[in-house]
């Protein structure tokens, strides 16, 4: 007979090996999978979520509208930075080192002040159609990312003196009826950005406003509007220096309410940071 023949018994598993009593042990057990953590579920579509919305709606910049990025390179390079060693040391106008056209005596006494109410005013980039476009985009039209493009133009420019570990940061917040129609609060996600790259804390020190939207006044107008819209939150206080951090300045009279305000619960100095302005 040959060898392949040969019929051979099946192999059987080798027996477990006897345990002190003559019994055999135990089989070892065999792990089980671990279920996916639910996080790495609940990202993963997320990120899914964001390719399909992305697919359909494109992020687009705010001044071009090219499909890219929130605010593209060459747009961004455009905007007309605010020259610190040509704008105003007081209150931070773009051409006011010299003569300031804002805060000079004739343009306070037109807004019924005789001066300014903050101690240092800073803004990042002149409120020209593009600087106007980002802003816009940003707050009316829900672009939300933008929030973190401005902070970083705004911290930039933020004077070195000012920042100090006892420094808050706070904003000038929206209205009721801006904070529903638009879903959140532009000053406080602006603020807290702004205080995020300053290695500050943010904090709600003012209450809502309590004034028309003055878009369409005159500076007088703006003035009268604003004047004793703002106060601090009840209970609120600040025991030292505050940046007061909105997205547009034109006739500071936004500003100067909300650092009246600051200065009424216990501030100082208060610190003006704009991303644009007039």
């Amino acid at each position: 007979m040959s060898r392949s023949a040969l019929a051979y018994p099946p192999s059987r598993p080798p027996a477990a090996p006897p345990t002190r009593r003559g019994r055999p042990a135990a089989p070892t057990p065999v792990p089980r999978p671990q279920p996916e953590p639910a996080g790495r579920g609940r990202r993963a579509a997320r990120l899914l979520r964001e390719a399909v919305v992305e697919t359909a709606w494109p992020t687009r910049c705010a001044v071009c509208d090219e499909p890219g990025a929130v605010l593209c390179d060459r747009c961004a390079d455009a905007l007309a930075v605010i020259d610190r060693w040509d704008a105003c040391p007081r209150c931070g106008a773009p051409w006011g080192r010299v003569q300031c056209s804002e805060c000079n005596p004739v343009m306070l006494a037109a807004s019924g002040r005789e001066a300014l109410p903050y101690a240092e005013g800073a803004a990042a980039v002149i409120l020209d159609e593009a600087a106007r476009a980002v802003v816009v985009t940003y707050k009316d039209r829900g672009e939300r990312r933008l929030a973190s493009v401005m902070a970083a133009r705004m911290a930039a420019c933020a004077p070195p003196a000012w920042v100090a570990p006892e420094t808050l940061v706070t904003f000038v917040p929206a209205s009721g009826a801006a904070r529903r129609r638009r879903g959140f609060d532009h000053g406080e996600e602006l603020a807290c950005a702004v205080a995020g790259l300053l290695g500050l804390a943010c904090a709600p020190l003012l209450r809502r406003p309590r004034a028309a939207d003055q878009r369409r006044l005159s500076r007088a107008g703006r003035a009268a509007n604003m004047a004793g819209s703002l106060a601090a939150l009840p209970g609120a206080t600040a025991p030292g220096a505050v940046i007061v951090v909105d997205d547009v300045a034109t006739t500071g009279a936004t500003l100067c309410a909300a650092a009246e305000a600051l200065a009424a619960a216990g501030a100082g100095p208060v610190y003006a940071l704009t991303f644009a302005r007039a």
